[in-house]
């Protein structure tokens, strides 16, 4: 199957809400919430997306002329490219009854890891949709990342154990999720953590930690402070808060903060290889693309996710060779405007 026959094919089953758009911009879904689109007036998504195309590439092809190697090293494994789908929850209630969550992860954690990337994981009320994850994750060789909503810590341990005993080689923990109003009705109190807390949390988690939704330098000084090895710069696809920047905005002054000390990957509006070239230029070693992921899932199983992969590697080939750049070192902030 062709991209755009997966995405055809996607606008059979999914919805209500998502319409499985040509290109995924927030602006058929906004103000969907339950459903995939942003919060309140729904500017977040929207912007994140615009940020990322007023953005423009530097060609320069007066260079070698060698071939082009996209490989990423993510703490000690290799990938075909700096790119892994994003964690999405909650399947039936935002796209459609086609999968729930755990046979959607199902499908993409072991189609991510077969295309040569991985999959960062869900979580939810239901503890089987962590269980279900967790084991695609195992079966996969450990090839994914469980990400943790900021429960109350006793559930967060909890977690943490099967996390560890997958195999998962790193753990994440969608910090953003702490708007949520499912987390702030549990008892004990769930939501926001202290540095302090995220220190024990990283500490007993004894292996690579992201922390996912970081906006500001104030928040990356924090999550370095705490221990973690990486941070997603991310605002929860704008469903969290309403009108904050978009990620492209506020990544440069993240990565002149904390690049050189911890792993920066970021989330948000990124759609096509040029948009991971534009990422990697402001100074982010890898990103989370979540949305289109889901698209490919309901649209052709792990083809689609095999055929969006190969998308992204060839765009980015493309805009790295036009550009001079022949390896991901290599891609620096004089080659975007």
């Amino acid at each position: 199957m062709t991209y755009q026959e997966i995405l055809e094919n996607a606008r059979t089953c999914m919805g209500p809400y998502c319409k499985s758009c040509p290109t995924c911009n927030g602006l058929a879904c906004k103000n969907t919430v339950p459903g995939p689109g942003a919060k309140g007036i729904g500017t977040g998504f929207i912007r994140n997306y615009q940020k990322w195309q007023e953005i423009c590439v530097n060609m320069d092809t007066i260079c070698e002329n060698v071939p082009v190697d996209t490989s990423f090293d993510f703490f000690g494994h290799r990938m075909e490219i700096p790119v892994m789908a994003g964690p999405v929850g909650a399947m039936q209630l935002h796209y459609g009854d086609k999968y729930d969550d755990m046979q959607y992860n199902d499908i993409l954690v072991s189609a991510c890891a077969q295309a040569g990337i991985a999959a960062f994981t869900g979580d939810g009320t239901n503890p089987a949709v962590m269980e279900g994850a967790l084991k695609a994750i195992s079966s996969a060789g450990g090839a994914g990342i469980p990400t943790i909503k900021p429960w109350n810590m006793e559930e967060v341990f909890r977690k943490l154990d099967a996390a560890k005993a997958s195999g998962a080689y790193a753990i994440a923990m969608d910090i953003d999720a702490a708007g949520l109003p499912f987390l702030k009705n549990m008892t004990p109190p769930a939501g926001s953590k202290t540095v302090a807390e995220l220190r024990e949390i990283i500490s007993y988690a004894q292996r690579p930690f992201i922390l996912k939704g970081i906006m500001t330098v104030k928040g990356a000084r924090k999550a370095l402070e705490a221990g973690a090895s990486a941070i997603v710069v991310s605002n929860h696809g704008g469903r969290v808060l309403d009108q904050c920047p978009g990620t492209a905005e506020v990544l440069p002054e993240i990565v002149e903060a904390v690049g050189t000390e911890m792993t920066i990957l970021v989330d948000g509006g990124i759609r096509t290889g040029m948009d991971v070239f534009k990422a990697l230029a402001l100074g982010a070693n890898g990103v989370l693309i979540a949305r289109p992921f889901v698209n490919m899932v309901y649209g052709g199983g792990a083809e689609g996710v095999q055929v969006y992969v190969n998308k992204l590697k060839t765009e980015l080939e493309d805009t790295m060779a036009m550009c001079g750049a022949h390896s991901l070192k290599e891609i620096d902030r004089s080659m975007v405007r």
